[in-house]
């Protein structure tokens, strides 16, 4: 499992969670922070969740920002891990490395790990040639048809499931997918989040995204399976109160993100 980098502890948090009268005792301090400080796992893979078009700071995004507001609410320092991938980031919690990740709700991923209600949504989308005979997302699932994919992705772990006929072709990290797509003479399509889709077709050219959206990824704060009922309920009561108070909306904003929307 690679991990690209480990932040220095910051306990500064310029934007506080709003708590709601939320309060942690000790016992769930030692459990979310069994080493003092709240090691968040980031997936920098995720243009949408830990990328800022505004902040100068890095890492900075709304994953950021909620790994802040948590570890404020448990009167800890949060420590950041920066991953290349989703795959990596909830490798890394489930096997005990982090304490909290943000990651894509996918019933593989919930056999080692729980995750909250979903704070986001994004679109998973596809991406072609501009000569591309595709035209609709429905027309991609066909014998031949070839797809690139994020190797452990959310979008990955759905096509693999859904999918009939096309072939998958997994890559390591979803910022190699249209790169890899337009190196090879036998894909068709890549598969990816929407905005890095977007990001890519502007910086490569020659390609296109299709009308729409093949599915809607709802992106969660997780925890490791195992823990207890308490700390389970206040993770999923601070993802609750983020939504319902603003904060994820704000940080969306704050962030210059567009395209996500906050999850009911």
């Amino acid at each position: 499992m690679q991990r690209i980098d480990l932040q220095r502890a910051q306990s500064a948090n310029s934007h506080p969670a709003r708590k709601d009268n939320m309060t942690a005792d000790t016992s769930l301090v030692r459990e979310f922070a069994p080493t003092g400080r709240l090691r968040a796992a980031l997936n920098m893979g995720n243009a949408v969740l830990a990328h800022s078009r505004t902040a100068r700071e890095r890492p900075a995004g709304v994953t950021v920002d909620l790994a802040r507001a948590f570890a404020g609410l448990l009167g800890v320092e949060v420590s950041f891990q920066e991953y290349d991938s989703a795959a990596h980031s909830g490798g890394a919690l489930a096997d005990g490395l982090a304490d909290v990740a943000f990651l894509a709700i996918d019933p593989k991923r919930a056999e080692r790990i729980h995750f909250t209600p979903p704070y986001v949504e994004i679109e998973g989308c596809y991406l072609v040639r501009n000569d591309s005979p595709l035209q609709d997302n429905a027309a991609v699932d066909q014998p031949g048809t070839v797809l690139v994919v994020g190797d452990g992705s959310a979008y990955e772990l759905f096509l693999s499931r859904t999918l009939k006929h096309a072939r998958l072709i997994k890559v390591p990290t979803s910022e190699e997918v249209v790169q890899e797509m337009l190196a090879r003479t036998d894909t068709h399509a890549a598969a990816g989040v929407k905005q890095q889709l977007q990001a890519d077709a502007a910086r490569l050219g020659g390609v296109r995204l299709l009308p729409g959206r093949f599915m809607v990824i709802q992106q969660a704060m997780a925890m490791r399976r195992g823990g207890s009922e308490q700390a389970i309920a206040f993770l999923d009561s601070f993802i609750a109160q983020q939504k319902r108070t603003g904060f994820v909306a704000d940080a969306l904003a704050r962030h210059g993100i567009e395209g996500a929307t906050v999850a009911a």
